[in-house]
């Protein structure tokens, strides 16, 4: 059977560093008091220093929060239309950001077959797998797939069904776009758990190849697990203010238990200690704790995950690509390999991986 391979990943923010800006608008959202001192202490805690967004936010000595392209206009935040609308302005821009990094060569450029989208945070048609296909100008005919609503776990559900193409069309070439502009769904609420889930997320995009080119990372073998009884305990539904996420507390300790139950399923026997490279979703500092708990790793083993959260935040499906990314450039030939990524069920998606 054909071995596949990432081959090379790409990533891309957008250019305004919006967190400090953030956590001054926020704290004006939490009532005085015990919950005000509670989200004190959470920033404090979350080891994130840098979030990208699309918003170009404007300083402001009360706190409130002021953008220049007039989004987010306090007590009068947009309805889910409008952030669509923006979604199909800055989405596209994002996109050919990260496919200009990718640097995908003429050769490359006839080889590609099929064409993967992972978005939850907006959409429109034609989409953006229409954009990707015009941005390089793909001349053949492009299968097309985009994964929807999936959440912070679906980049690796597009490196499984890349690798299942490969495997059946061992001549094809994968190209696998992971966007998402989470910053588009801010939410104007005093409800402390659902503010603090604003300070975890952030703008990104990913853009790699996927092809039997012994090169890169070599994708070994996947595994889906499903935490039982938690399904809502991470949820992401459309309303008419836009999409409202639902991000329990309770998700690290879940996380926590089941991996120290189910550990050596993940790893299919392997020493945890036999794999030297972990990229894991970092979808916030309790997630990467609970992860390093639960399966038992060396403190140092999730640092390419923590500086990923320090210096972007939560970008959802994009993020464990920008984990791969750096773990893909130090990495030395034949160094074993696992990612991990969390979202909505609670599910698990894993994979393991080897450097070529």
């Amino acid at each position: 059977m054909t071995t596949v391979y990432i081959n090379r990943i790409a990533t891309a923010t957008p250019p305004h560093d919006v967190h400090q800006a953030f956590i001054s608008f926020a704290e004006t959202l939490v009532p005085e008091g015990t919950e005000r001192n509670l989200y004190k202490r959470m920033v404090r805690m979350s080891q994130i220093e840098h979030r990208y967004s699309f918003i170009e936010p404007i300083a402001s000595a009360d706190g409130k929060w002021n953008d220049a392209e007039g989004i987010y206009v306090p007590g009068s935040f947009p309805g889910t239309a409008r952030r669509m609308e923006v979604f199909e302005q800055f989405a596209p821009q994002l996109a050919r950001c990260a496919l200009k990094k990718l640097a995908v060569s003429e050769e490359e450029r006839q080889s590609i077959t099929h064409v993967i989208v992972t978005c939850c945070t907006g959409l429109y048609a034609p989409g953006l797998d229409f954009d990707v296909v015009d941005a390089l100008e793909l001349k053949q005919p492009v299968e097309r797939t985009m994964i929807g609503f999936m959440g912070c776990y679906a980049a690796i559900n597009a490196l499984k069904s890349a690798r299942h193409i490969v495997r059946s069309e061992p001549d094809a070439c994968v190209l696998i776009l992971n966007l998402e502009l989470c910053t588009l769904h801010m939410q104007e609420t005093p409800e402390l758990e659902q503010v603090l889930s604003f300070l975890l997320f952030a703008d990104g995009c990913a853009a790699c190849l996927v092809s039997g080119r012994p090169a890169g990372l070599a994708m070994d073998s996947f595994l889906a697990l499903r935490l039982p009884g938690t399904a809502s305990l991470i949820t992401w539904k459309i309303r008419e203010m836009g999409f409202d996420m639902q991000l329990s507390g309770q998700v690290p300790g879940e996380i926590r238990r089941t991996l120290g139950e189910v550990g050596s399923e993940i790893t299919q026997g392997r020493d945890v200690n036999a794999i030297e490279l972990w990229a894991v979703h970092p979808g916030g500092r309790t997630i990467l704790d609970a992860v390093e708990k639960g399966l038992a790793l060396a403190p140092e083993s999730l640092a390419a995950s923590r500086r990923v959260l320090a210096n972007y935040g939560n970008m959802s499906s994009a993020s464990v690509m920008f984990v791969l990314r750096e773990l893909m450039q130090r990495a030395t030939p034949g160094q074993q390999g696992c990612a991990i990524s969390f979202g909505p069920g609670v599910t698990a998606e894993t994979m393991l991986f080897h450097a070529a």
